[in-house]
């Protein structure tokens, strides 16, 4: 694996505050949503027993109520979210010069994203952990809850957001050791562009569905650029189209072939969601120019299918 720091530097200099406005945005909407009455500040209350630790009090609830409440703590849920970060070479598309909450490449949107399934975990008191691979794997840490642990996680977020990768992806590889590595039932989130070839796809189910074998729950991020990589939507000029883990080129005019190419593409999408039904897995396509709403509605019903 071949990683350099990217000559670019981003202008999010903050991910834990930027992730934190991000959910703060969402949860500010959520009155008009289906969500109406979740809460995003802990897992649950229960009420305060005589005797006990006056600590986690919630005096704000009590003076809403004049009932004593206790937070409910990590120690006191089962939930544990293992969130999963391909960095090959082609997550870094579109190369993106100051990446900012506006105008990021598929690698920059999973690390935004990742930060922003942290702040909200943090919220509700949960436990995460976080692997990043590529052809091989790169990072793991297990699923904890406490603030020096999301700090580790945090700082590597930051590490991926400067940096390069000239790697090829082996997600269906590197998805075995996790599965060996996850022992209790765990949330999962995958951000991957899920580019390989057809051999490695079925081999790339098939790894998913190892991870599901200990009754773990699975959501599979599709991330893309929706205007290059769907729509083809490149000046009608000459050009030189280099895959960037193989190196394979191709000359031609845009124009020429974007019909095709979406037609393609979009029947690709649309196999990968018809596998995932089949295999009992999430599949959320999330074009990186959309925004986070897709990332977190699909946190809140999956945290509601897992209790």
């Amino acid at each position: 694996m071949n990683t350099n720091t990217n000559k670019y530097t981003s202008e999010i200099k903050n991910i834990e505050l930027l992730a934190k406005q991000v959910v703060e945005g969402f949860v500010t909407g959520m009155h008009k949503s289906p969500f109406h009455g979740f809460s995003v500040e802990f897992a649950e209350h229960r009420l305060y027993n005589k005797g006990e630790s006056t600590r986690h009090i919630d005096w704000k609830l009590f003076a809403k109520t004049d009932k004593l409440y206790v937070k409910k703590y990590e120690e006191e849920t089962n939930l544990r979210c293992h969130i999963i970060v391909d960095n090959s070479a082609s997550m870094h598309y579109p190369l993106v010069k100051k990446p900012t909450i506006d105008n990021l490449n598929k690698i920059g949107f999973s690390v935004i994203a990742s930060a922003v399934l942290m702040d909200i975990l943090k919220r509700q008191r949960d436990a995460v952990g976080m692997s990043v691979y590529s052809e091989e794997f790169e990072f793991y840490a297990p699923e904890k809850g406490s603030d020096a642990h999301r700090n580790l996680l945090l700082n590597k977020l930051e590490l991926l957001l400067n940096s390069n990768s000239e790697s090829k992806t082996k997600t269906y590889k590197v998805l075995h050791e996790i599965a060996e590595k996850l022992h209790r039932r765990s949330l999962i989130f995958l951000f991957t562009d899920l580019f390989q070839t057809d051999r490695e796809n079925d081999e790339l189910f098939e790894a998913l569905r190892h991870l599901k074998y200990n009754k773990h729950e699975l959501v599979l991020f599709h991330t893309y650029d929706g205007n290059l990589e769907l729509n083809f939507d490149f000046d009608n000029v000459p050009k030189k189209f280099v895959d960037v883990e193989t190196g394979e080129s191709i000359n031609l005019y845009a124009d020429t072939v974007k019909e095709n190419y979406n037609k393609l593409v979009l029947n690709y999408f649309n196999q990968l969601k018809d596998k995932c039904v089949q295999y009992k897995i999430d599949y959320v396509p999330v074009d990186v120019n959309q925004g986070f709403d897709k990332v977190l509605t699909s946190y809140l019903i999956s945290r509601n299918r897992f209790k």
